[in-house]
């Protein structure tokens, strides 16, 4: 075992030996899972919807990437043999006579992705085994990876599938299309939003792809395109990604765990890649000692809880194995996108991001405030517990007006580094946690999605956003497709529109909700505020009060608490069993009104998410004013501060 080393890593103790050991167990880890010719990969686990062979060539692939990454920084020095032992499985994958042949990128969808790994891999890995292949195994594999010219791909972060596949073999020789690299390029700056942030579609995807794909990949590639690539463009991407990173280190805890929030979070430390691009690039206003210490807290927070695990293998699911909450097109391979969190290791030894001691992440130095206005999420991280939340008034893997259910990965008021929406179960369909519903006589609840952001700011270092939307109801039990990541269909029955709002200060939000509309309402219907979700081994404790309605649940590492301030009149707790990947139990504090919400009336809750340790914050106090149409809350913190939500006046003519 590798010693830490807190000279030269305060935080984390790690450097790169600790770094290169980790890969190198990942690697070798796979080997009694392999083919006798290496092409096949086949881990233990549930098969993805693209089946076992297309599992198995995602596994090959995606680990690839990390030997041709271990090759490249150290310059070739191989002591495990993986160029030789990868060398063999690009032989038989790529042989359309070998039993181990892998599914062709024109045939198969999810071959495009692992191509891209393989191409990029191959890159990286160039001297030490593209170089030393024979002219016929080269050209099986120009022809393997050739089918992809010409082919359609979707308009996301896959476009640069194509594109790296395509520019490789430009470099050797191969087949390719200008058309194809131009077109996934213009896909590429459609995504573009503002601020650093690109959208993963055409929806409001914004998630960790924006960070491991969508700034990873276009300047991984303009190193390997030349002159393919103009120097006008590296610079807007370079810009791009420093200010990507001034907002992405905020969303780091001090435990090293990411934001929770988005599909694929069973890829882990992929979310270390775009900070190891940051380096490689010197893109980036934050010095080698942060980058470090980010992309190794990320690291360090999933060894630290069992990832990989007993076998050295990494598994669907977040610390442990859970593979429910994967999506349907991930499988026992998938995990292994975990690669591109290790791109620190393609740099030498001697790179200052591995020689200079590590800095302090932003929630280290002090509290963090922040506005993002085009994810539209107000950001709080308190150095008191580590912990970094945001609340949500602009993400919802959708777009606007539309009506489909909430993603619970997307489209909840808020996100958090040590806490996740259940995943599974009744909560999917009926959104009970950091939500603003309409509860039917049934107990069904309304969903937000497609809302219109109204604001996202900061104010004197507190956070201000608004969002309106047109609650409806949702069948989602109808829905038997697959899951992607977006809010699930079904039958539609429309519910009141409400205006929702948010102050963000440290550990405490004020959220406030008006409601604009009867549609739905009747006498058996209730407002309900939902907190955060606390999950664990073992039950967490709760306890309930009334006049105020007061709720709090205790974890072992969370408390979660909401206290009604306007409007609101019962608490209760909400219990379920198996629905998280971060434990058995899992509670969420709630607050209803006890009679059906009114026409124009204004409710309003501070909702608490602090470290288990930390002492409960003062709440403040608020008042709410009529502002013509509009209505104002005025909130007095503890401190004396006063802060201000406007919640704008709704247009009268659809108040019905």
């Amino acid at each position: 075992m590798t010693a830490d080393d807190r000279r030269l890593s305060p935080f984390t103790g790690y450097t790169r030996a600790h770094w290169a050991a980790s890969a190198d167990r990942m690697l070798l880890a796979l080997r009694p899972y392999a083919s006798v010719d290496h092409a096949r990969v086949d881990l233990p686990g549930r098969a993805s919807a693209y089946g076992r062979d297309s599992d198995s060539l995602e596994a090959f692939a995606r680990s690839f990437l990390l030997a041709a990454i271990r090759l490249r920084g150290e310059s070739g020095v191989d002591p495990h043999g993986l160029a030789q032992w990868y060398a063999d499985g690009l032989r038989a994958g790529t042989d359309p006579s070998s039993p181990t042949a892998w599914p062709r990128p024109d045939r198969l969808d999810q071959a495009k992705v692992e191509a891209c790994s393989i191409a990029l891999g191959l890159h990286l890995s160039r001297p030490w085994l593209w170089d030393l292949l024979e002219p016929g195994d080269r050209d099986r594999i120009v022809a393997w990876l050739g089918t992809v010219v010409g082919q359609e791909y979707p308009p996301i972060n896959w476009v640069w599938f194509q594109i790296v596949v395509e520019t490789f073999l430009r470099s050797v020789g191969g087949p390719w299309s200008a058309d194809d690299v131009d077109r996934g390029l213009r896909v590429h700056e459609s995504l573009y939003r503002a601020h650093g942030w690109y959208s993963d579609g055409p929806e409001r995807a914004y998630d960790h792809y924006g960070g491991w794909a969508l700034h990873v990949y276009p300047l991984l590639w303009a190193e390997m395109a030349g002159e393919l690539c103009p120097e006008e463009l590296r610079a807007v991407w370079r810009d791009r990604l420093s200010r990507f990173l001034a907002d992405a280190v905020s969303l780091v805890g001090a435990d090293g765990s990411p934001l929770l929030q988005g599909r694929s979070l069973s890829y882990r430390f992929a979310a270390a890649a775009p900070f190891w691009v940051g380096a490689m690039t010197g893109a980036t206003d934050l010095t080698p000692g942060v980058l470090r210490r980010a992309c190794s807290g990320v690291l360090g927070h999933f060894q630290a809880n069992g990832t990989p695990d007993e076998r050295g293998l990494l598994t669907l699911g977040w610390h442990r194995e859970w593979p429910a909450m994967a999506q349907s097109y991930s499988g026992p391979g998938s995990p292994y996108w975990a690669a591109k969190g290790m791109l620190g290791l393609a740099l030498p030894a001697g790179h200052p991001v591995w020689t200079e001691p590590e800095g302090p992440l932003p929630v280290e130095r002090g509290d963090v405030a922040a506005a993002l206005p085009v994810p539209g999420w107000l950001v709080s991280g308190t150095r008191g517990d580590g912990l970094v939340r945001i609340v949500n008034h602009g993400t919802d893997h959708s777009v606007p007006h539309d009506e489909r259910a909430d993603s619970p990965l997307y489209a909840r008021l808020g996100y958090s580094t040590a806490t996740l929406p259940p995943l599974v179960g009744a909560a999917v369909g009926d959104p009970s946690d950091n939500s603003v519903t309409v509860v039917d006589g049934a107990g069904r609840r309304t969903h937000r999605n497609g809302f219109e952001t109204l604001g996202c700011e900061l104010v004197d270092g507190v956070g201000r956003a608004v969002s309106r939307a047109r609650a409806h109801w949702v069948a989602t039990e109808e829905d038997h497709g697959p899951d992607h990541g977006s809010g699930r269909r079904g039958a539609v029955r429309n519910g009141p529109t409400l205006t929702m709002g948010s102050l963000l200060r440290g550990a405490v939000e004020v959220r406030a909700a008006r409601v604009d509309s009867t549609v739905g309402l009747d006498a058996a219907t209730r407002l309900e505020f939902s907190g955060w979700p606390v999950a664990g081994d073992v039950p967490p404790t709760a306890r309930a009060a009334t006049d105020p309605p007061d709720v709090e649940v205790t974890g072992a590492r969370v408390v979660s608490c909401l206290l009604g301030l306007v409007g609101l009149d019962t608490a209760e707790v909400r219990r379920e069993r198996h629905t998280s990947p971060l434990g058995e139990h899992v509670a969420v504090p709630l607050l209803r009104t006890a009679q059906p919400p009114r026409l124009g009336g204004v409710y309003v809750a501070a909702v608490v998410l602090r470290g288990a340790d930390a002492a409960q914050p003062a709440l403040p106090t608020v008042t709410v004013r009529p502002d013509g149409a509009a209505d104002t809350v005025t909130v007095r913190w503890p401190d004396g501060v006063t802060s201000a939500l406007r919640l704008p006046a709704y247009p009268t003519a659809e108040a019905a």
